[in-house]
């Protein structure tokens, strides 16, 4: 069973990631986060197998919270997931330390099954 943190300002889609994760059977949801920094101390505490980070969040965004994740040298796995993803040149979120890069327009099942594969590697 990997562990994941889930991390997004908007409280209705980390229920329904939180949700996703769970049904799929081979997750446990370890944490959730409203912001980055909300993210980073949860991170530290739980150390989870993977965080799904929001790209746009206020006052840190998921590159920036990426960052700092990586800077405290966890030995998690992270997925940007985002609205916005395809805008976003994929060598920054890979220099931030990101595993992959899912477009919420993709679905969840893209979003299981990257999770899978970045945990697998």
């Amino acid at each position: 069973m990997k562990t994941v943190v889930i991390v997004d300002d908007k409280a209705l889609m980390r229920k329904a990631l939180c949700r996703l994760f769970k049904t799929a059977g081979d997750f446990e949801v370890c944490g959730e986060a409203a912001s980055g920094r909300e993210a980073i101390e949860v991170a530290r505490k739980v150390r989870p197998d993977l965080i799904v980070l929001d790209l746009c969040m206020p006052e840190m965004n998921g590159l920036e919270t990426a960052r700092k994740l990586r800077a405290l040298e966890l030995p998690c796995r992270m997925i940007l997931y985002s609205l916005h993803a395809e805008d976003m040149a994929a060598n920054e979120a890979v220099s931030a330390g990101v595993a992959a890069v899912v477009s919420k327009a993709e679905g969840v099942t893209t979003l299981i099954s990257k999770a899978r594969n970045v945990l697998a590697a």
